[in-house]
């Protein structure tokens, strides 16, 4: 493909920003450059370093002449205009739920599972951001012996849920802390709780997301079902836990694997310091969400054997969820299109 004509669809958001900042820093090469939004940000000019862009409102855009559309508007505005896209020719890279569960569309993890982005018809989905963090350290595993078994605790940063969560959660912080001993008496003031199901500043909620079937969340069950899709294998069994903590950026995940045949943790080190995307940090300096903020890399650390049923792997990593959750790997999957 030549340079393409690209376009960034919900490029005023969170993590819109953060696509163009990183085509950017990447110097992705482009022949074009349009930028569309919803009509409450239509006519807003963006500085970049291919000239000023006018945002268009996308109700009303004309995609033709679009090579690749990268999509971050909203599961809802991805499977109203999508279509569109793609009808007009072009390639959608979209970062929504709105087309991860379906069978033709490709979910890809690039590093992982770059060839499954060779069978796309106009579409590639984005994977979730938790299940993207955690599957750049179990695929090599997986690789190596075959992933059957897996208990998974997220831990998610208020940037997950937009620019909404992490204001609220710095208008949670500066209201709760005009009176610090009520966060340890008890007799703390209910902030309002924003787009989360409580209060999430100085708190932790067990549950990420909104409840769908048989008690689990849907951030849950999309690591189950989106981490069967990329690793290629219907009967891995999951057990996730969904939770959201005060945290800007970075989504950490707790992970113990087991696998069709055992794997110590030398072996496992070993195979995850050779990942591509990956960096492994030693227990004494380990990884956190503040170390990954801005960076392209998942951090892993804590990677230990496991004792109750030996055989298996445990091991912590966080990710910018800005970043390889999202804006990154389309960014990088529009690469594999070139």
């Amino acid at each position: 493909m030549a340079d393409p004509r690209l376009a960034v669809v919900g490029a005023t958001g969170a993590v819109g920003r953060t696509m163009l900042a990183i085509l950017e820093e990447r110097d992705f090469p482009l022949a074009d450059l349009r930028l569309m939004a919803s009509a409450r940000s239509a006519g807003t000019v963006i500085p970049t370093r291919w000239g000023e862009v006018e945002v268009e409102d996308l109700a009303a855009a004309d995609p033709d002449g679009i090579d690749i559309a990268l999509f971050s508007a909203g599961a809802s505005r991805s499977r109203r205009y999508a279509p569109e896209f793609t009808a007009a020719g072009a390639a959608v890279i979209d970062n929504s739920s709105a087309f991860r569960g379906t069978p033709e569309v490709p979910l890809v993890v690039a590093g992982v599972n770059d060839h499954a982005a060779d069978a796309h018809r106009g579409t590639i989905a984005n994977p979730n951001c938790t299940t993207m963090t955690l599957m750049m350290a179990a695929a090599p595993l997986h690789r190596h012996a075959g992933l059957s078994r897996m208990v998974a605790m997220s831990y998610q940063s208020v940037s997950g849920t937009g620019m909404t969560g992490m204001e609220t959660l710095i208008h949670q912080t500066g209201l709760l802390l005009q009176d610090r001993e009520a966060l340890v008496s008890g007799d703390w003031k209910d902030p309002g709780s924003g787009p989360f199901q409580r209060p999430i500043g100085f708190n932790v909620l067990p549950m990420a997301g909104a409840i769908a079937d048989e008690g689990h969340t849907d951030e849950e069950w999309k690591l189950i079902t989106e981490t069967r899709k990329i690793l290629e294998r219907d009967d891995i069994a999951v057990e996730p836990t969904c939770v959201r903590v005060p945290v800007m950026v970075g989504h950490g995940i707790s992970a113990t694997m087991w696998f069709d045949s055992p794997v110590d943790s030398d072996t496992a080190r070993r195979l995850l310091e050779e990942a591509p995307g990956l960096e492994v940090w030693p227990d004494d300096r380990v990884a956190t969400p503040l170390d990954s903020a801005g960076s392209d890399s998942v951090l892993a650390s804590r990677i230990r054997g496991t004792l109750g049923a030996p055989g298996g792997i445990s091991l912590w990593v966080v990710g910018d969820n800005l970043r390889k959750g999202a804006a990154l790997n389309a960014v990088q999957i529009a690469e594999l299109l070139l």
